[in-house]
């Protein structure tokens, strides 16, 4: 059964996010491991071939053998058992907002609780909470996301963090096809006032869930974000109707 959550804004508007199942989750995260090891095969291939010329550098160095062979050594566990499987999740995460490769094939991603996307120490903490789940096998992850309301696994509770089905593309009918993204071509509207980074995440959260949201409770949505930023527009924005405001104010971002 599908599990929804609804998260809403300090400024009073509600967003309803689908939450990420366990067998999606898990399919992500087998991807991401299979991404992983062809890393891990690519850099041991480049290591044997620069192996003839690394054995030269202690007697050029003047460094005990066997030393450098243990540091050597050492080096390798920490980025094959640490950096590859757990830097590999924050530095994905991190650039594509919330999503990894297996994360985007299954058209999910990571946002923190209130529907926000994920800055770096959350993502960092949820990761690095990662290490213990996958000394376990991910075991409790399974279940932690079987018993959670939300979905959670462990990392998630420590960063305060959901994972949730993407719907950027998804084509509910044949008119939202012929509309495309939504995107007017009249000109952009340009804010007199600045707005602030919550009024634009405010602002992107609309123009992501529009599509998905019943049309009595878009159109309810849009007038409550509409009626927060109409005072920072000029006057041209006053004839036009609210979810054209907001859309044609998120194209001038493009």
């Amino acid at each position: 059964m599908e599990r929804t959550v609804t998260v809403r804004t300090p400024e009073s508007v509600a967003f309803q996010y689908e939450l990420a199942g366990l067998g999606s989750r898990f399919l992500a995260v087998v991807i991401d491991i299979l991404l992983q090891t062809l890393v891990d095969v690519v850099l041991i291939l480049i290591v044997t071939v620069l192996i003839p010329g690394i054995i030269d550098v202690p007697k050029a160095l003047h460094i005990n053998p066997a030393k450098f062979a243990a540091f050597f050594g050492a080096i390798a566990l920490v980025v094959f058992l640490l950096v590859i499987p757990f830097g590999y999740f924050i530095v994905f995460e991190a650039a594509w907002n919330g999503q990894t490769p297996g994360k985007r094939l299954l058209g999910i991603r990571v946002v923190r609780d209130g529907g926000y996307p994920i800055d770096l120490g959350s993502d960092v903490l949820r990761n690095l909470i990662r290490i213990v789940e996958a000394a376990f096998g991910y075991i409790p992850s399974a279940i932690s996301v079987l018993l959670s309301s939300q979905n959670k696994r462990l990392g998630d509770y420590a960063a305060g963090t959901i994972v949730v089905r993407d719907r950027a593309f998804e084509v509910l009918s044949p008119q939202t096809w012929l509309q495309g993204d939504g995107i007017p071509d009249a000109p952009p509207l340009t804010p007199t006032t600045a707005l602030t980074p919550q009024e634009w995440e405010l602002l992107d959260r609309y123009v992501e869930r529009r599509s998905t949201l019943p049309p009595s409770i878009a159109a309810a949505t849009a007038a409550r974000v509409a009626a927060m930023l109409r005072p920072k527009l000029d006057a041209q924005s006053a004839s036009l109707s609210d979810d054209a405001v907001l859309m044609r104010l998120f194209a001038s971002r493009r």
